[in-house]
């Protein structure tokens, strides 16, 4: 705890620097600094800033993504409309040029070291820096395409005169860094301490950059690498994991830690239930809620299994573990959006209360009946305050990345399987080798592996801003995000129609296409459903502008296609 503490100390130090870049592409002079281990230990401190990491927080992607509903709103994203004014790819920009150029001064002051720092001391500070840095090249590269590559101390005058450097030769240099990196960073660090880059943290971020840029044998081999540490291993209970209680579990391979005494915490009020006293503004979608499997690991189209007037019963567990069950307890009061339940059971003292989570009580309450469970713990209500610690890389996601490299290698073996069985059988609470108490994927063949994969991921990985990227690397984005966002009809609608005549809560199962993706027209032809709102995606998006204020200041920069 001390050690936690101490991370979080020396970040508040350096909290007032973040504005003092004048320009992304350049850092003021070191001057005096760097004369000691711990000057070179707060700068490190300072790449594991929050700021640094906007995309993995606060659900930022998975706002982007079909994994969402927000009432009737949707992302700039996903209506198709950012351009190079766009918020979102201008500060993400700027901040993680403001990571790479204080790495690169970390490296450049190395080369500088005091006497009294020892060879060890040296090389974990610059596998510290090398990690960040190849983490930062490696998104930009994925978001942006080509981008302006720079290693040295560069004044603001030759920072309007760099042009992009193509994505391939940058692609090198961040393989090159994680290299360095995982020879120089220990496995772990006394007690465990969460927050630190590791050499397994560095292996599984190459392997995520390999998979980003397909190169499937080098992302295969990362990965394994990984595994092969020995360190790691899923954390036994699914929900478990994501509750504020769980730090430090063997799963976590990078996360960046939160504390409210220090003022480091996520407002929940968002994303939990009206009743107990939050806003419920954010709903998982029904796209994701059609994506989990039936117990017998077909989809819900196909396993006779599915109900859809029951649609929780006989689901991956994992879905319960995401979406809050109809009639079951959730902190403390029945969750029941039905609109004949306006009054639903407080739990701990067996009364009766209105029923703030049904739309014919509350206007605003989930348009499309579900709720987040995920991660959600009962220390939210006090004071919309959550502290869970910002899992951004584990070991649930090298395993499946492991298995995805070796199917897009059609180098299928069982070792492939395994990893996915690893991954599915813990939600179901066994091991992988109870082929019969769960269902186990057995196939070889690449196509349908390649969709199991892709489905599981989904699943596993929901709300955790993943699937943002997936759907940019695979290309689904043009296809899922341009189907209309769906939910329940207005109450007396859902009464008559839905509720009267036995319907609820699907009156139909919607089909599920060969990329996996839930198709609702046939009931919202049938005036079962409403549309909230339609989605739309621009083919120029699978790449973020440039930012404009960079175009305009620097002529050697060219602008992505299409803005």
């Amino acid at each position: 705890m001390k050690k936690i503490l101490s991370f979080f100390l020396c970040t508040a130090v350096l909290c007032g620097c973040e504005d003092l870049d004048l320009n992304p592409l350049s850092e003021a002079s070191s001057g005096n600094w760097y004369s000691s281990a711990e000057e070179y230990e707060m700068s490190l401190n300072d790449l594991y800033r929050t700021y640094l990491w906007d995309l993995e927080i606060n659900l930022t992607t998975e706002r982007m993504t079909d994994n969402w509903t927000q009432r009737m709103v949707i992302s700039d994203f996903t209506s198709g409309t950012i351009n190079s004014e766009w918020s979102t790819a201008s500060d993400l920009w700027l901040s993680t040029y403001k990571g790479i150029s204080r790495a690169n001064t970390i490296l450049n002051n190395l080369e500088n070291a005091p006497d009294d720092l020892t060879e060890e001391q040296i090389k974990q500070f610059e596998g510290e820096a090398r990690f960040f840095r190849a983490v930062f090249y490696s998104r930009l590269a994925f978001y942006y395409g080509d981008v302006p590559y720079y290693t040295e101390y560069i004044d603001i005058e030759a920072a309007f005169e760099l042009g992009r450097t193509d994505k391939d030769e940058i692609i090198k240099h961040v393989y090159e860094d994680f290299d360095i990196a995982i020879e120089n960073l220990p496995g772990s660090y006394p007690g465990n301490e969460l927050g630190k880059a590791t050499k397994g943290a560095a292996m599984a971020f190459k392997a995520r950059t390999a998979l980003y840029m397909e190169d499937w044998a080098l992302a295969r081999e990362s990965a394994k690498a990984c595994m092969d540490l020995g360190i790691y291993e899923l954390h036994p209970q699914y929900d478990d994991y994501f509750y504020s209680k769980t730090r430090n579990s063997s799963e976590t391979i990078f996360a960046l830690p939160q504390s409210t005494e220090l003022g480091q915490y996520w407002n929940a009020k968002n994303f939990y239930t009206r009743t107990p006293g939050g806003s419920s503004v954010a709903q998982p979608s029904w796209d994701l809620f059609a994506s989990y499997l039936c117990t017998d690991g077909l989809p819900i189209d196909e396993s006779p299994l599915f109900n859809p007037h029951n649609p929780f019963e006989n689901r991956d567990p994992r879905l319960p573990m995401t979406i809050v069950e109809f009639g079951t307890e959730h902190l403390d009061y029945i969750y029941d959006p039905n609109p004949y339940a306006t009054e639903i059971l407080k739990v701990s003292t067996g009364q009766l209360v209105k029923n703030l989570d049904t739309r014919s009580v509350v206007t605003h309450a989930s348009h499309n009946g579900l709720t987040l469970n995920k991660g959600v713990d009962e220390d939210w209500t006090d004071d919309n305050q959550a502290d869970f610690d910002i899992k951004i890389m584990r070991y649930a996601d090298v395993l499946l990345m492991y298995a995805e490299a070796a199917i897009e290698l059609d180098e299928i073996d069982d070792t492939t399987l395994e990893a996915i069985n690893a991954v599915r059988a813990r939600a179901y609470g066994v091991s992988a080798d109870e082929t019969g108490e769960y269902p186990a994927v057995t196939t070889t063949n690449q196509a349908p592996l390649r969709k199991e994969l892709r489905n599981e991921r989904r699943v596993e990985f929901a709300w955790e801003n993943r699937r943002f990227d997936d759907l940019l690397r695979w290309q689904l984005a043009e296809k899922a995000l341009t189907r209309p966002v769906y939910g329940m009809l207005d109450p007396n609608d859902l009464k008559e129609k839905v509720v009267d005549p036995g319907l609820w809560f699907w009156p139909e199962t919607p089909e599920i296409d060969e990329d996996g993706l839930p198709d609702f027209s046939s009931m919202y032809n049938s005036g079962y459903i409403k549309l909230l709102v339609e989605r739309n995606f621009d083919l120029r998006q699978y790449l973020f502008p440039i930012p404009s204020k960079e175009i305009l200041i620097n002529d050697n920069l060219e602008q992505n296609p299409g803005y």
